[in-house]
């Protein structure tokens, strides 16, 4: 049994452990997008692999983790990774850093989408602190894309 196979599958295992893993109050807020950030770069390095419905897969299982409605973080997360795979041959010409604007821009939209359908299925309101996420992914991005490009070339992922 090669690890190789299952790569991709542990890494987003592990994004989601560090999605829900415990954090204080006043950090939590600021709490990357693990899941996201992970499923970009395999949709950017492997479309083939893993695309919409690998995303709405494990958008499933970010919802149920989450106790939250289910299909809003799937439906979000399918909507970004639908906008990176249709545009993954211009997105892999870009820098590392304007791929980090862009992966901002699109956890933006993630949690603009998440907060709508929130808001017509509940009542809640916006405040800014949704936004720190988007904040903290953009600056993860450049160390989680070198990781799983350098754990893609070791194990020979294809």
């Amino acid at each position: 049994m090669r690890i190789r196979h299952y790569a991709i599958s542990l890494s987003i295992l592990a994004a989601l452990m560090l999605q829900i893993m415990p954090l204080p109050i006043l950090v939590d807020k600021f709490r990357p997008d693990w899941v996201l950030l992970v499923l970009s770069y395999w949709t950017l390095a492997l479309p083939t692999r893993v695309n919409v419905g690998i995303a709405f897969i494990y958008g499933l299982f970010l919802d149920i983790l989450l106790g939250t409605t289910l299909g809003i973080h799937s439906f979000a997360m399918s909507l970004v990774i639908f906008i990176l795979a249709a545009n993954y041959q211009r997105l892999r010409n870009y820098s590392v850093w304007q791929q980090a604007i862009i992966i901002g821009v699109m956890s933006s939209l993630y949690h603009l989408v998440v907060f709508w359908l929130q808001h017509l299925l509940t009542d809640i309101y916006f405040i800014f602190d949704y936004l720190w996420p988007v904040v903290t992914s953009m600056f993860i991005w450049p160390w989680i894309f070198l990781l799983l490009r350098k754990t893609r070339r070791q194990l020979s992922v294809k």
